[in-house]
């Protein structure tokens, strides 16, 4: 057709739509990929699950055990930097568990002045936004600023004293520390992969890119969490989360991909999730499942994002839960879906419309070579 001879008119809006919607995309998210070094990802997974299970239960054992969701917050900062020499790895770390603590500190502290709802989500979409700036300028590498969402969406439950903020802080700090410390006593078991490996180089883009893609994430995970929120959601934040991953996507079809893989990956969580609270487990089930499906989580989502999302659900869940000391967990894995959803359809909706005709004749290019 004459239309496909013109890059520029095979590269509209309507026919990126039509692209994206083709079967080859579920074709393509479906598909495995290759890991980089699975022993890596092995000895990742233990880092990460080690990490949070020392958070758990040293906060569970305290004194202090209804602040037990912010040390395991700051904890997650072990799951960046799996592939970085070991002195660059501690200082990924340390940045991550910095940018965890403002994760929890911001929201924490609008709420302490008396920040509404909708301002709450506003605050949140400004550390998406932020978060990914930081990410991208520090080279920090998966799994990206939505992790700092993650963090800052489980801290807008308000406060109502400067102690609570203080002690939020603290044990988020101290998760962070347990964080660093477990990866600077076991990095050693990945010393001798990471010296052999031959890892893609890494290009940074130029502050203005940077700085344009956080505000595109800024932007997507506030439209998602205040739709969310308008629409009497009780966590928006988990459309926000939503959002901020699949606007990581570095192009077109990849942030399809993971938008069908997101979604698809959490339904199968979240039904899982359920079977196993129908059992009405003790709360050390609950913390040794949390850290199974974190070392799962770790282990294959570098074969596909959508495999992760059917084990990050349930341990997302299960911490949430624990935050917020529920006896059950209500609606939630039901919430969980619809806000994925609805993220995932902000997140494409706007990447489409932020995208350039360069993203957009790539899409079309790679299309036609697939037919």
């Amino acid at each position: 057709m004459a239309e496909e001879k013109d890059p520029v008119q095979a590269a509209s809006m309507a026919r990126t739509a039509f692209h994206l919607l083709h079967p080859q995309q579920l074709h393509d998210s479906l598909a495995l990929a290759p890991q980089l070094s699975l022993r890596i990802a092995l000895i990742a997974g233990l880092q990460a699950s080690l990490a949070v299970l020392a958070a758990l239960v040293l906060t569970l054992l305290s004194p202090w055990p209804e602040l037990v969701g912010f040390p395991a917050l700051g904890a997650l900062a072990a799951l960046f930097g799996r592939f970085a020499p070991l002195q660059r790895r501690r200082r990924i770390v340390a940045a991550c568990a910095l940018l965890l603590l403002l994760a929890v500190f911001f929201p924490t502290l609008a709420s302490l002045f008396g920040a509404s709802e909708w301002a709450l989500v506003l605050v949140l979409a400004l550390v998406a936004g932020g978060s990914t700036v930081a990410v991208s300028r520090w080279n920090l590498g998966g799994p990206g600023a939505v992790i700092i969402v993650f963090a800052a969406g489980a801290s807008l439950h308000p406060v109502a004293t400067w102690q609570e903020l203080a002690a939020r802080l603290l044990a988020t700090a101290a998760g962070g520390l347990i964080g660093w410390l477990v990866c600077w006593l076991t990095d050693g078991l990945r010393a001798k992969e990471v010296r052999v490996l031959q890892i893609p180089a890494v290009r940074i883009p130029p502050m203005s890119h940077q700085w344009i893609a956080g505000a595109r994430i800024a932007a997507g995970a506030a439209i998602a969490a205040l739709l969310a929120w308008f629409a009497g959601a009780q966590h928006p934040a988990w459309a926000a989360i939503g959002a901020t991953a699949v606007m990581q996507g570095s192009h077109l079809h990849v942030t399809m991909s993971r938008a069908l893989q997101r979604l698809g990956g959490t339904v199968v969580g979240a039904c899982l999730v359920w079977l196993i609270l129908a059992q009405q487990p003790p709360l050390w089930v609950i913390v040794l499942a949390i850290v199974v499906f974190q070392f799962l989580t770790e282990v294959i989502i570098g074969f596909n994002y959508a495999l992760g999302q059917i084990t990050v659900t349930p341990m997302a869940l299960l911490m949430t839960m624990l935050a917020s000391h529920a006896p059950t967990m209500g609606n939630m894995p039901v919430e969980r879906v619809v806000d994925t959803l609805l993220g995932a359809a902000v997140g494409i909706v706007l990447a489409v419309l932020f995208s350039s005709v360069d993203d957009r004749v790539h899409l079309a290019e790679l299309r036609r070579k697939k037919a």
